[in-house]
């Protein structure tokens, strides 16, 4: 899935009806990491669920990652990652979960 480079937060939410109008709760901890603001307007994407068993799963993970204030990796950890920016001294950048941006040094974009 490509993620556009605007994208302010990623994260799951229940919609609920609530008097005749649907609702999507947005975790504290996003709106306290400052990537939204109180009052402020912000385009939504849906994206479909998995089976129940893997959301009930994510959601679970979701929740200790949130829970945490540490970064979603840590350094000399090895992951596939698709680099979606080079940066100015030509280092390749991509986000991970959380908007966490990974710099990758000696690398082209891809």
């Amino acid at each position: 899935m490509e993620i556009p480079d605007q994208l302010r937060s990623l994260f799951s939410a229940t919609v609920e009806e609530r008097d005749s109008s649907y609702v999507l709760e947005v975790p504290d901890e996003e709106v306290y990491t400052g990537e939204l603001q109180h009052g402020e307007t912000y385009r939504v994407a849906l994206l479909s669920s998995p089976s129940t068993d893997e959301t009930e799963q994510t959601e679970t993970e979701s929740k200790s990652e949130f829970n945490s204030p540490v970064p979603p990796v840590e350094e000399g950890e090895t992951r596939t990652v698709e680099i979606e920016d080079l940066g100015d001294q030509g280092d390749g950048l991509t986000r991970v979960e959380r908007g966490f941006v990974v710099i990758v040094p000696d690398t082209e974009q891809g």
